[in-house]
């Protein structure tokens, strides 16, 4: 027999140990000397730029004092963490343990009105950072970035850069993503540490710690908003906006508030799709701080089919199919960490050549080069928020909603209890964290819908979370309990169905099919364990292409002609035991052909 229905697998969990050590292409050909090197910030790009990843000095202990120096025997190559063979360490840190790192800063000169800043893209999950025995700062917040700024406690020569690193992991309500100490089934290696690239660079003593640009596609109208390290002042500014190399707007002011709305000729304005996905450089000086950025002219909307009366998606007043792959962004030799920037653009690439316009960041934050890719590659994407709070029991986050559907709604997430969401310090590091991702990538065209919530994990007071987004954000759509545990508000109903026929539900709201499929295939020799995760499991890349095009063919395009606005397919890569992906975990096998869907 071909194919076995695999229900129970999905509450499976296991710790047994891969069957051998996957590598990427990327992994297998690594450069320590030139590693992760692109300018990781593409956002906002200065001239001054300082890569510090490499190897760095470590040493794990028992203990939060800071150790002699002459126990940072050990290398660890970042920023690949201590739990992924790209480290070199392959140490599984435990909530008892702390991490230490050391890096020598060395300075022949400290010119002079400029600071030295120091940015970490993340560090999972407690972080503190010393810099020649002065405490400067502590973050916590595994997935979302944060600088420091050395200048004072610099000297001429070397300095001793040390950072203290506790992670709880899975055992507190911090976000801790699809990491567990136990991993096994859909949860993942848990992983520690520096995990995204480390650079430094030289800014003016007044610098920009933040923009936004928002553009409207009818009147052509761009607004920059700026906003510096230091109260606004009377700065001069120049704007200078190309497309291809082409000057198509320059403009000379002087701003106290750091906001200017302007306004191209409609030959000008060209909209972005997935198809063209035209992006218009932007040559940016405020004060002293000069940079370039990007924007492009993209709008998303919900509005009802002429035909069928239901929702849909719109991009740029256009109905929008999405079809999306859902992404977990985790790799077998670097865990978190893409082993090179080329190893993002064959993810993104990938997803289109097969067939797909959309990929869900699935409760993950990748480092802002993936989204840059996106934006000039053409693929849209969902970014889900990383979910916090204790986990929850298999009863009510898996054997409920998926055998008892007609429950969920009548569940309110205003029961912190039954989620799981005992702690008001948690909720509120949540709402922190959720307000930070938004601006963080506020600016990236290709998102173009916020999920906060998954499967109720980690889920609270989805009302005032999806009003608390829109407030911030109103340009993209929202997803605001993707799966179950629905609220009866935001712009979709989201549903997740892997074992039942897909078919149309009634609802005001667009009907999303967020996640579904899950077929699995195991390929030997591509796999990481003689384990097997999935939901329904083929034994040949044959049947395995001939079930995931009917799929499509049989089910999702029927859907598609009764309003059905999207899907979003499981998923693109294998992920350890989790084997449903179209492509295997090591990036070396693609197991279907593309999708035809017109």
């Amino acid at each position: 027999m071909d194919i076995k229905d695999t229900f129970r697998t999905l509450f499976y969990q296991n710790n047994h140990k891969p069957s051998h050590q996957l590598m990427t292409y990327w992994g297998e050909n690594l450069d320590p000397n030139h590693l992760l090197d692109d300018y990781p910030r593409p956002s906002r790009v200065r001239e001054s730029y300082i890569n510090l990843n490499g190897y760095w000095d470590c040493y794990i202990s028992q203990s939060e004092s800071m150790p002699n120096l002459n126990l940072f025997k050990r290398k660890i190559l970042v920023p690949f963490s201590p739990e992924s063979v790209l480290s070199g360490i392959n140490h599984a840190l435990k909530p008892n343990e702390t991490l230490w790192y050391r890096k020598v800063l060395s300075f022949d000169q400290i010119p002079q009105e400029k600071r030295l800043l120091v940015h970490f893209g993340a560090v999972d999950q407690t972080c503190t950072v010393y810099i020649n025995g002065t405490e400067i700062m502590t973050h916590t917040g595994g997935y979302l970035p944060f600088s420091v700024d050395l200048t004072d406690s610099i000297i001429l020569g070397d300095n001793q850069l040390i950072l203290k690193v506790k992670d709880q992991s899975d055992k507190g309500y911090h976000a801790k993503g699809k990491q567990r100490l136990k991993r096994g089934g859909m949860f993942y290696t848990a992983q520690s540490g520096i995990w995204q690239t480390v650079w430094a660079e030289w800014v003016p003593t007044i610098y920009v710690t933040h923009h936004r640009i928002t553009s409207q596609i009818d009147t052509g109208c761009v607004t920059f908003h700026f906003e510096c390290n230091q109260p606004s002042q009377s700065l001069p500014c120049h704007l200078r906006i190309e497309h291809e190399g082409i000057n198509l707007m320059t403009l000379d002011f002087k701003s106290t508030d750091l906001d200017i709305s302007v306004t191209l000729p409609p030959d000008r304005v060209k909209y972005w799709t997935p198809n063209s996905p035209v992006l218009y450089q932007v040559h940016c000086q405020i004060g002293l701080d000069t940079f370039e950025t990007y924007f492009a002219y993209r709008e998303v909307s919900l509005n009802p089919c002429p035909e069928t009366g239901k929702m849909l998606v719109h991009l740029n007043h256009q109905p929008l199919f999405i079809n999306g792959l859902l992404d977990q962004g985790y790799w077998p030799d670097g865990l978190m960490t893409a082993p090179s920037d080329e190893a993002l653009i064959f993810d993104i690439e990938k997803a289109k050549t097969l067939g797909f316009n959309l990929l869900r960041k699935h409760i993950k934050i990748e480092p802002e080069r993936f989204y840059y890719h996106c934006d000039r590659l053409g693929m849209l994407v969902c970014q889900d928020m990383v979910n916090g709070g204790k986990n929850q029991s298999p009863i009510f986050n898996a054997y409920l909603p998926t055998g008892i559907p007609a429950i969920q709604p009548k569940i309110k997430d205003s029961n912190y209890a039954l989620f799981s969401r005992h702690s008001k310090k948690g909720r509120q590091e949540w709402l922190n964290e959720c307000d930070m991702t938004v601006n963080l990538l506020i600016n990236h065209p290709s998102i173009i819908m916020w999920c906060p919530f998954n499967e109720g994990w980690g889920q609270f007071d989805a009302l005032k979370v999806y009003d608390r987004i829109k407030a911030l954000d109103p340009t993209r759509v929202i997803d605001h309990a993707s799966g179950w545990y629905d609220q009866g508000i935001g712009d979709f109903l989201s549903i997740h169905n892997y074992f039942r026929p897909l078919k149309m539900m009634a609802d005001k709201r667009a009907y999303f099919i967020s996640e579904f499929g899950g077929y699995a295939c195991r390929i030997e020799g591509h796999s990481f364990s003689d384990k097997t995760f999935g939901y329904k499991i083929y034994l040949s890349t044959d049947s395995f292409n001939d079930a995931f095009q009917k799929l499509y063919h049989h089910e999702v395009l029927p859907l598609k002609k009764q309003g059905l606005c999207g899907v979003v397919y499981t998923q693109l890569s294998d992920v350890e035991e989790e084997v449903n992906g179209l492509i295997t975990y090591d990036r070396k096998i693609c197991k279907v052909q593309p999708l035809v869907l017109e």
